[in-house]
């Protein structure tokens, strides 16, 4: 029970702060940012969207949790679904501040932030481009423009799309952080280094591994360093799946999204994830 309580707390707490910069984006992009700025500056094709939307997640700098509710403020403002997911899964992951912890994380090894990126990017473009081929509207839940009071100025505006956000996602956030403190303490340490020795094993060891520990885009590389006894490439695979595929982000995407879209998206996400990641590992380090 101690080591649950941990890991549920130390789950929330590093998510929290992002969460709450997410909402406060989110809030403002649905509150200040007029339409047509994402007609203005988004290419009209989504297969040009989706890179921009992906290259765009530079910008913030926060982990999946923040991302989740600026993509739904960003579908609700009219941008294409396809792009805002590709913006939600390269954003927590390509920021500076993760490439920044990831390069220190690994000192003297360079290429793993570069695959870092690149994996990274490649797998929000590619699962943007899939929205946009195979995607159906009636999978997705629109998310709900948030009610205000008649006359209401921009700021108490801004505050109730804000308290809105905030109170549905966090809720998610509990729930997610709840089930990856429960598969965690459930994980023995000696049965990851049993299975460090088989590439193909030690690679999905890690994925499963970063999907259920559910540890923020800010601190996740501090931990695959600690897994020495793990490969490079099953490393990187850790970094990638953990940003795009984990309990507390499937959570807070099937809040935001409606559970048809997370069933089919997370899946989805997983496989190329993994794919990606491995690819890259094999070219790059």
């Amino acid at each position: 029970m101690l080591a649950w309580s941990t890991v549920f707390v130390a789950v929330c707490l590093q998510a929290l702060p992002f969460l709450v910069l997410g909402v406060a984006l989110s809030a403002a992009i649905s509150t200040f940012v007029p339409p047509s700025f994402f007609a203005r500056v988004l290419p009209r094709h989504p297969a040009l969207a989706v890179p921009v939307a992906g290259v765009a997640g530079v910008v913030l700098p926060g982990c999946e949790c923040a991302s989740v509710p600026v993509a739904g403020s960003l579908v609700r403002r009219g941008v294409p679904p396809a792009a805002a997911f590709a913006f939600l899964l390269a954003a927590p992951a390509i920021n500076p501040v993760v490439l920044v912890a990831t390069a220190v994380a690994f000192p003297g090894r360079p290429e793993m932030v570069g695959a870092r990126f690149v994996a990274s990017l490649a797998v929000a473009v590619l699962m943007g481009w899939l929205w946009s081929l195979w995607g159906r509207s009636g999978w997705l839940r629109l998310p709900a423009p948030v009610a205000t009071a008649p006359g209401a100025t921009r700021v108490r505006a801004f505050g109730d799309a804000m308290q809105h956000d905030l109170v549905h996602a966090g809720g998610f956030l509990v729930v997610g952080a709840a089930t990856a403190a429960t598969l965690a303490v459930l994980v023995p340490r000696r049965w990851l280094d049993a299975v460090a020795g088989s590439p193909l094993l030690s690679v999905l060891v890690l994925a499963g591994l970063a999907v259920v520990l559910a540890i923020c885009s800010e601190a996740d590389a501090f931990v695959a360093a600690s897994l020495t006894s793990f490969s490079l490439t099953s490393r990187l695979v850790f970094l990638v799946v953990g940003p795009a595929v984990d309990v507390k982000l499937v959570a807070l995407q099937a809040g935001t999204f409606g559970g048809r879209f997370a069933v089919r998206f997370a899946p989805v996400t997983l496989v190329v994830a993994v794919l990606v990641a491995v690819g890259v590992g094999e070219v790059l380090l």
